[in-house]
């Protein structure tokens, strides 16, 4: 067969052509399609690649607020931020957690306590992206090594930040309480954008109380980063909105006083001004560091303030519950007097002791031979036990139960005191429901002189006998003097929910008042000896609360008695009579005598206060310069 018969060229060309013209459109449509998406990614969803690649390079940051600063009533700086550095690591972007610490090691010196803290919240729920500190307050030597080798440490930061500082903590610390790291169950409760950027909140004291105004707003700032996540510069910044500053009523030339007059003593002291309820002094010794806990205390140092025999970490003043002891009879004699238990020419005779009935239980008086016949002012400045015993039995418990928590007793009453506990007032229902026995005559005559079952702090002594000095006007304890804006301090201050105690006849606020000043001038006061040589009128009330129970016919032998187990030593009273400007509480655990131990601590806080710091003031004494009886 010819070879021409089997070529046809006519219909390769038109093969040829079709697929020419099908790999064209082919390719038209791979060209569209590309253009297509290269149109929807650059036109369509331009702001959304945009952002994400923003994100790569542009990082949202919180900026926590400064807290807000605590000042004493004369302005003296009592809580303060001052700048610290640290080293943290943000998990997400270190590689390699164990050779990151194993190198960090090599350049900083990290205690095996800063590795068990820092693994123990490395594990804890957190933010994403959270700084973990490792090691704080870092010296410039320090600072420069970790310098040097930073970029070998991706996730690693040296971070300047405020931390909470106490210039006189160990005389604040009970007082002001302090801030720590916030924890597990902190971080559940608390505004997460709020407190993004924050470690540190309110633990006690005024600082937990008033942790909303004293932390302050969050700001927040758009910094631009590198690969690595390490700021290059920042883009924008919304300023956060600091925390607003306190001023307390406490006045640290006070408390410096109340903690010089404890020294080397355990006990508390409570000063209230009784016209606001402003707290001036807060002391409960021994006290502590209260700046070891901020960026959290090493073990060592905790175990050694857990086990002190001495407590210091306990609050006596808020927190100490003791019998209060003679220290309530003026408040009894309120309520015998409004009762009609008793009157002011109502006389018994005491022999030294109590029967309830013949040949029953013999309750003693504190003089043994007795202080014979005593009407109600001699009761009370010579602490007349007979007479209480009996004035309580008239009266009965349900009286004393009513006209005891009308001063306070019984509840925590203040207003901003964080921590308070409310002591106990025992009745009737009480004694049914704890025991599942009556009450008792008995059990009367002991709380007729502040034993038994009855318990006090030293915050409620003072306030009862602040109650007394206004003559029944009630003003609740509290810390907050004033806020340094423009926010009415009423805002954060909770409401006061107490009636004044008005009195059938108003005039019996002022005979306690005058069997008070008869315990500290009177020629037979049992604190005549420290009120003796002053130059205004005080009123008081000394105590003296059982550690332990002595049997009916066992004698108290002071020198025989091991020191913790001697009697508590307590005083409770105001100056000047007339027109009181202070009213104090104390307690000397274990100290004995009220009258020996605790009336001359008071004595010389009443002088500070009202001859010394007042008068420095340029305030006029009120009562000043009177001569004493």
């Amino acid at each position: 067969m010819p070879w021409g018969e089997f070529k046809d060229t006519a219909a390769e060309r038109r093969l040829f052509q079709r697929r020419t013209l099908v790999m064209l459109a082919f390719v038209m449509l791979a060209i569209g399609g590309l253009i297509a998406r290269m149109y929807q990614l650059q036109v369509v969803e331009h702001e959304v690649y945009t952002t994400l690649s923003d994100k790569n390079r542009v990082q949202v940051q919180s900026v926590p607020p400064p807290r807000g600063l605590v000042y004493d009533r004369n302005d003296t700086l009592l809580a303060e931020n001052r700048p610290v550095f640290s080293v943290t690591l943000v998990p997400e972007r270190v590689q390699g957690m164990d050779d990151t610490l194993a190198q960090l090691g090599k350049i900083l010196e990290i205690s095996d306590e800063d590795r068990e803290r820092f693994q123990r919240r490395l594990q804890e729920p957190r933010r994403p992206f959270q700084e973990i500190p490792l090691r704080y307050d870092l010296n410039e030597q320090e600072m420069a090594r970790l310098a040097v080798h930073r970029h070998e440490l991706p996730g690693v930061e040296v971070k300047a930040e405020l931390v909470r500082f106490y210039p006189h903590s160990e005389l604040t610390a009970h007082a002001l309480g302090f801030v720590g790291r916030i924890n597990r169950d902190e971080l559940q409760r608390i505004d997460p954008v709020n407190y993004a950027g924050t470690n540190y909140i309110g633990k006690s004291g005024i600082e937990r109380f008033y942790e909303e105004i004293l932390h302050g707003q969050v700001g927040y700032e758009h910094v631009e980063t590198n690969a690595r996540g390490r700021t290059l510069r920042v883009l924008e910044r919304e300023n956060p909105v600091p925390g607003e500053d306190l001023q307390l009523h406490l006045d640290l030339r006070l408390q410096q006083r109340a903690h010089e007059l404890l020294d080397g003593r355990r006990g508390a002291i409570i000063a209230i001004e009784p016209d606001t309820g402003g707290i001036l002094a807060l002391a409960s010794v021994p006290g502590f560091d209260a700046n070891k806990f901020v960026t959290g205390i090493s073990v060592n140092d905790y175990r050694e303030l857990s086990d002190s025999k001495d407590k210091p970490l306990f609050n006596r003043a808020l927190r100490g519950q003791y019998p209060p002891g003679s220290t309530v009879k003026p408040m009894l004699a309120v309520a015998a007097l409004d009762s009609g238990a008793t009157t002011r020419d109502y006389t018994i005779w005491d022999p030294g002791h109590f029967r309830l009935r013949e040949g029953g239980r013999l309750w003693r008086d504190w003089k043994r031979t007795g202080h014979g016949w005593v009407d109600l002012k001699d009761a009370v400045a010579e602490s007349c036990d007979v007479y209480f015993y009996e004035v309580a039995v008239e009266m009965g418990v349900d009286t004393m139960h009513s006209y005891l928590s009308h001063f306070g007793f019984g509840e925590d009453a203040t207003l901003d005191v964080s921590g308070a506990l409310s002591g106990l007032l025992p009745s009737r229902d009480w004694k049914r429901a704890v025991r599942n026995e009556p009450w008792y005559p008995g059990d009367s005559v002991n709380m007729g002189i502040g034993q038994g079952f009855m318990l006090a702090t030293p915050l409620q002594l003072a306030t009862a006998t602040a109650l007394i000095a206004n003559r029944g006007r009630w003003v609740e304890p509290r810390l907050l003097k004033d806020i340094k804006g423009d926010r009415p301090v009423e805002e954060f201050l909770p409401a006061e929910t107490h009636e004044p105690l008005n009195l059938k006849n108003p005039d019996d606020w002022e005979y306690v008042v005058d069997t008070m000043v008869e315990v500290m001038h009177g020629p037979k006061g049992t604190a005549r000896s420290v009120g003796r040589g002053a130059s205004y009128k005080m009123a008081g009330k000394t105590g003296t609360a059982q550690v332990f129970s002595l049997a009916e016919d066992e004698e108290y032998d002071e020198e025989e008695i091991r020191e913790r187990l001697r009697d508590h030593a307590l005083f409770v009273g105001f100056a000047p009579a007339d027109k009181p400007e202070i009213a104090v509480a104390v307690i000397v655990e274990n100290g004995g005598s009220g009258s020996g131990t605790a009336a001359p601590v008071a004595r010389a806080l009443f002088d500070s206060w009202l001859l010394e710091y007042n008068q420095a003031d340029g305030a006029l004494v009120s009562g000043v310069g009177e001569v004493a009886n």
